[in-house]
Protein backbone atom coordinates (compact mmCIF):
# COMPACT_ATOMS: atom_id res chain seq x y z
CA UNK A 1 0.00 0.00 0.00
CA UNK A 2 1.24 3.66 -0.81
CA UNK A 3 -0.93 6.35 1.44
CA UNK A 4 -0.44 9.70 0.55
CA UNK A 5 -2.50 12.56 2.38
CA UNK A 6 -4.66 15.62 0.98
CA UNK A 7 -6.83 17.84 2.86
CA UNK A 8 -10.39 18.68 1.37
CA UNK A 9 -12.41 21.18 2.02
CA UNK A 10 -16.13 21.55 1.23
CA UNK A 11 -18.12 23.10 3.78
CA UNK A 12 -19.02 21.87 6.76
CA UNK A 13 -16.66 19.27 7.65
CA UNK A 14 -18.73 16.32 9.12
CA UNK A 15 -20.83 15.72 5.45
CA UNK A 16 -17.63 15.99 3.74
CA UNK A 17 -15.48 13.15 6.62
CA UNK A 18 -18.68 11.14 5.95
CA UNK A 19 -18.59 11.10 2.52
CA UNK A 20 -15.10 10.91 1.79
CA UNK A 21 -14.54 8.02 4.02
CA UNK A 22 -16.70 5.74 2.28
CA UNK A 23 -14.39 6.21 -1.20
CA UNK A 24 -13.03 3.59 -2.49
CA UNK A 25 -8.91 3.84 -2.20
CA UNK A 26 -9.42 6.56 1.51
CA UNK A 27 -7.62 4.52 3.91
CA UNK A 28 -8.52 6.83 6.77
CA UNK A 29 -10.20 10.50 7.32
CA UNK A 30 -9.85 13.24 10.20
CA UNK A 31 -11.96 16.27 10.59
CA UNK A 32 -10.14 19.15 11.13
CA UNK A 33 -8.73 22.59 9.87
CA UNK A 34 -6.40 24.12 7.06
CA UNK A 35 -4.26 27.19 6.27
CA UNK A 36 -5.00 29.09 9.42
CA UNK A 37 -3.14 31.53 11.30
CA UNK A 38 -3.30 30.27 14.65
CA UNK A 39 -2.35 27.34 16.24
CA UNK A 40 -5.09 27.32 18.37
CA UNK A 41 -9.04 27.14 17.02
CA UNK A 42 -10.47 29.66 19.36
CA UNK A 43 -12.47 32.86 17.55
CA UNK A 44 -13.75 32.10 14.43
CA UNK A 45 -11.11 30.13 13.32
CA UNK A 46 -8.23 32.56 11.62
CA UNK A 47 -8.67 32.12 8.87
CA UNK A 48 -9.23 28.40 8.39
CA UNK A 49 -10.97 26.02 5.96
CA UNK A 50 -13.11 23.33 7.42
CA UNK A 51 -11.46 20.30 6.18
CA UNK A 52 -11.02 16.64 5.86
CA UNK A 53 -7.60 15.23 6.49
CA UNK A 54 -7.99 12.25 3.80
CA UNK A 55 -5.18 9.60 3.62
CA UNK A 56 -5.49 7.33 0.33
CA UNK A 57 -3.80 4.40 -1.38
CA UNK A 58 -2.14 5.73 -4.49
CA UNK A 59 -2.55 2.37 -5.95
CA UNK A 60 -6.39 2.39 -5.53
CA UNK A 61 -7.60 5.75 -6.08
CA UNK A 62 -5.52 8.90 -7.60
CA UNK A 63 -6.18 12.70 -6.79
CA UNK A 64 -8.01 12.61 -10.23
CA UNK A 65 -10.33 10.27 -8.71
CA UNK A 66 -10.74 12.13 -5.09
CA UNK A 67 -11.37 15.57 -7.38
CA UNK A 68 -14.42 13.46 -9.07
CA UNK A 69 -16.01 12.48 -6.20
CA UNK A 70 -15.03 15.91 -4.35
CA UNK A 71 -17.32 18.02 -7.35
CA UNK A 72 -20.34 15.30 -6.45
CA UNK A 73 -20.58 16.73 -3.04
CA UNK A 74 -19.84 20.57 -3.24
CA UNK A 75 -21.45 23.45 -5.21
CA UNK A 76 -18.10 24.37 -7.15
CA UNK A 77 -19.26 27.86 -8.03
CA UNK A 78 -20.11 29.09 -4.38
CA UNK A 79 -17.48 31.43 -2.68
CA UNK A 80 -17.80 30.70 0.82
CA UNK A 81 -20.60 29.12 1.39
CA UNK A 82 -21.90 25.42 1.18
CA UNK A 83 -25.51 25.08 1.84
CA UNK A 84 -26.66 26.90 3.85
CA UNK A 85 -23.32 27.53 5.89
CA UNK A 86 -21.72 30.64 5.32
CA UNK A 87 -18.37 31.88 5.98
CA UNK A 88 -14.56 31.99 4.69
CA UNK A 89 -14.23 28.73 6.71
CA UNK A 90 -17.06 26.79 4.54
CA UNK A 91 -14.83 27.98 1.52
CA UNK A 92 -14.31 24.90 -0.72
CA UNK A 93 -10.42 24.02 -1.24
CA UNK A 94 -7.75 21.28 -1.87
CA UNK A 95 -4.62 21.46 0.20
CA UNK A 96 -1.26 19.60 0.36
CA UNK A 97 2.48 19.52 1.19
CA UNK A 98 2.80 17.59 -2.15
CA UNK A 99 3.22 19.87 -4.65
CA UNK A 100 2.25 17.22 -7.48
CA UNK A 101 -1.37 16.55 -5.60
CA UNK A 102 -1.69 20.44 -6.28
CA UNK A 103 -0.60 19.98 -9.98
CA UNK A 104 -3.02 17.09 -10.38
CA UNK A 105 -5.61 19.00 -8.89
CA UNK A 106 -5.31 22.12 -11.00
CA UNK A 107 -5.37 19.94 -14.05
CA UNK A 108 -8.44 18.43 -12.87
CA UNK A 109 -10.19 21.61 -12.96
CA UNK A 110 -8.51 23.17 -15.64
CA UNK A 111 -9.74 20.03 -18.08
CA UNK A 112 -13.54 21.61 -17.00
CA UNK A 113 -15.16 23.48 -19.90
CA UNK A 114 -16.76 25.52 -16.19
CA UNK A 115 -13.04 26.12 -15.02
CA UNK A 116 -13.54 30.22 -15.07
CA UNK A 117 -16.57 29.90 -12.69
CA UNK A 118 -15.03 27.56 -10.61
CA UNK A 119 -14.28 28.88 -6.66
CA UNK A 120 -12.39 25.53 -4.98
CA UNK A 121 -8.93 26.71 -3.95
CA UNK A 122 -6.00 24.80 -4.56
CA UNK A 123 -2.82 26.04 -2.12
CA UNK A 124 -0.34 24.38 0.01
CA UNK A 125 -1.31 22.98 3.29
CA UNK A 126 -0.04 25.68 5.61
CA UNK A 127 -0.81 25.18 8.45
CA UNK A 128 -3.19 21.83 9.97
CA UNK A 129 -5.26 21.81 13.42
CA UNK A 130 -7.18 18.56 14.21
CA UNK A 131 -10.58 19.42 15.04
CA UNK A 132 -12.03 18.55 18.13
CA UNK A 133 -13.22 14.49 19.34
CA UNK A 134 -16.90 15.65 19.21
CA UNK A 135 -16.47 16.24 15.75
CA UNK A 136 -14.57 13.43 14.64
CA UNK A 137 -16.97 11.27 12.87
CA UNK A 138 -19.99 13.22 13.96
CA UNK A 139 -22.50 11.93 11.53
CA UNK A 140 -22.00 8.48 12.62
CA UNK A 141 -23.31 9.37 15.53
CA UNK A 142 -25.77 12.05 14.96
CA UNK A 143 -27.24 10.70 11.49
CA UNK A 144 -30.36 13.10 11.12
CA UNK A 145 -28.10 16.37 11.97
CA UNK A 146 -28.34 19.17 8.74
CA UNK A 147 -25.82 18.33 6.05
CA UNK A 148 -25.46 20.02 2.98
CA UNK A 149 -24.92 16.95 1.19
CA UNK A 150 -27.63 15.32 -0.52
CA UNK A 151 -28.16 11.85 1.61
CA UNK A 152 -28.64 9.70 -1.80
CA UNK A 153 -24.44 10.95 -2.25
CA UNK A 154 -23.90 9.89 1.06
CA UNK A 155 -24.78 6.35 0.26
CA UNK A 156 -22.90 6.59 -3.30
CA UNK A 157 -20.58 3.89 -1.83
CA UNK A 158 -21.70 2.16 0.21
Amino acid sequence: MSEEIIYIAGGCLWGVQAFMKTVPGVVLTEAGRANGTTNTLDGDYDGYAECVKVTFDSNKTSVSKLMEDFFLIIDPYSLNQQGIDVGEKYRTGVYSKNPKHLEQAEVFINKRTDKDKIMVEVQPLTNYIRSPDEHQDYLDRHPNDYCHIPHDLMRKYK
